[in-house]
């Protein structure tokens, strides 16, 4: 297999990675087979996994134009993945000129990929760090130098949660990061779940098997075990819903149905 100047020399790229399946799903162009037929796998059980990947995106981009709106112009994206169009930067920006934004991510290809297409761009930053320690993303210079703790954040968990099991307390991590943060941040989350998936709970298992399989369990949790993320904040209307009801451009009723599945929702830190 050729590797392509993109990927870092420092990675199998015969193993697949958790941030290309998805930057497949999301129809990018850097993933590899290996990748490709992890989703196929996946894909088998949960044929939808493309649509809850786009209305991930979408939230996640609704969201920070919320912030935005909301005066908010500091934005700590962790578990960002690879970057796509639409990505945080591009859309806090667009809306809010001299927006910062720091992306973290454990995945070598993630970073190596965010720092290609941030460089020149000085109001953001790239860290390589794991949500399971907090410590090292706050401490990050990136963090240091970019974002004013002292004043309001967007921190942005889309989608990565729940790649973090219940072993390694990623309520303690959440908990964490929210008490670095300003009052008037925002906690802005989505998460897997089995509520809203059209097909039988034990069919999706299928998927999560693949998942178990390239060793990144992908934990589906109930709303309240969701909810539990909030502790602290006050959630935003309309609450905890599924993605395409969080403030919707278009009406929700004429969305895939697969793209209900998860749930998404925006707290404030008092």
């Amino acid at each position: 297999m050729e590797r392509p100047a993109w990927a870092p020399r420092s990675i199998d790229i015969s193993v697949p990675s958790v941030s290309r399946i998805y930057d497949h799903y999301l129809g990018g162009s850097h993933n590899f087979e290996v990748d490709r037929e992890a989703a196929r796998k996946a894909m088998a059980f949960m044929p939808g996994l493309p649509k809850i990947s786009q209305a991930n995106r979408a939230f996640m981009r609704r969201a920070v134009r919320y912030a935005a709106d909301d005066g908010i112009s500091q934005f700590l994206d962790i578990g960002s993945g690879i970057p796509t169009f639409g990505n945080v930067h591009e859309v806090a920006q667009a809306a809010s000129p001299g927006a910062r934004v720091v992306y973290v991510d454990h995945d070598p290809v993630a970073v190596a990929h965010s720092q290609a297409v941030l460089a020149g761009n000085a109001d953001t930053g790239v860290v390589a760090a794991d949500l399971r320690k907090p410590w090292e993303i706050l401490r990050s210079p990136q963090v240091e130098q970019l974002l004013d703790l002292e004043r309001p954040v967007a921190l942005l968990l889309v989608a990565v949660l729940h790649f973090v099991e219940d072993a390694d307390d990623p309520y303690a991590a959440v908990a964490e990061l929210g008490a670095a943060l300003a009052p008037g941040s925002l906690l802005v989350l989505t998460h897997a779940s089995y509520e809203g998936i059209p097909l039988p709970p034990e069919r999706a298992e299928g998927a999560l098997d693949v998942y178990k399989d390239i060793r990144n369990p992908l934990v589906m949790r109930s709303r309240d075990e969701i909810g539990r993320f909030f502790e602290g904040y006050d959630m935003v209307e309309p609450g905890l819903v599924p993605m395409p009801h969080w403030r919707p451009d278009t009406a929700p009723e004429d969305e895939d149905p697969w793209a209900l599945s998860g749930l998404a929702g925006v707290g404030r830190a008092a």
